[in-house]
């Protein structure tokens, strides 16, 4: 998008909410829009936490938007309010039944309904995959993700760098010459311009796809 066709910060709120409207698990009446510089504010509640993480995603699908700061509320129903050690049984059994990671190799704290997750695991995937497992119960106000990412494989810098250059080349989501990865040991940082949110995302994720990657630090900037 040129910078003639950039959407402005009144523009972007509007979009926004209409995407809010268009989220079938929100009641937009309850989420409040600022924008600044296209960074997004997201206020208000809502009666569940996946409800505040429908409401985030939805705001980073708009164009324009650089980053969205949720401050929106979680408040539970009475009859969805549980005990902590409640709510930590439910996680424990969320875990059990995701295919994808081990429960033995996590440990789940829960202090007044928010839930915290440590523990290692060997691919990005599973630690997303276990916050996602814990987040969708009813009766959490939220989670804190501590696990580590301890890869089992071991790969040279230049083989890592390689790998992930090849990835971002073949993903249809993310132009690869405007994508810069460093190579630290096992970390990678990126660095370049993309021109949405999704695209920002989509190159992380290549970047972890790549084995022996325990850390990615993504600086990549937004430039719609």
């Amino acid at each position: 998008m040129s910078t003639a066709t950039a959407l402005t910060d009144e523009q972007i709120q509007r979009e926004v909410q209409e995407e809010l409207r268009w989220e079938p698990r929100l009641q937009p009446n309850q989420i409040g829009v600022a924008v600044k510089d296209g960074v997004v504010t997201l206020t208000g509640w809502v009666d569940a936490y996946t409800k505040k993480w429908a409401a985030e995603e939805a705001a980073h699908r708009v164009r324009g938007v650089k980053a969205v700061a949720n401050d929106i509320e979680v408040r539970l129903p009475t009859e969805g309010q549980h005990t902590d050690a409640d709510v930590a049984a439910a996680a424990v059994r969320a875990l059990e039944w995701d295919a994808m990671v081990s429960v033995d190799d996590l440990d789940v704290t829960v202090s007044k309904g928010w839930v915290t997750l440590r523990g290692e695991v060997e691919w990005q995937y599973q630690r997303h995959e276990a916050e996602r497992a814990v987040r969708r119960l009813s009766s959490v106000r939220g989670v804190t993700n501590l696990i580590r990412v301890k890869p089992k494989v071991e790969a040279s810098p230049d083989e890592l760098k390689r790998k992930i250059q090849e990835a971002l080349v073949r993903s249809a989501e993310t132009d690869a010459e405007r994508i810069v990865a460093e190579v630290d040991g096992n970390k990678v940082i990126l660095h370049g311009t993309v021109r949405s949110w999704a695209e920002r995302e989509e190159a992380e994720r290549a970047a972890w796809s790549a084995p022996g990657v325990a850390d990615v630090e993504n600086l990549i900037v937004i430039r719609a």
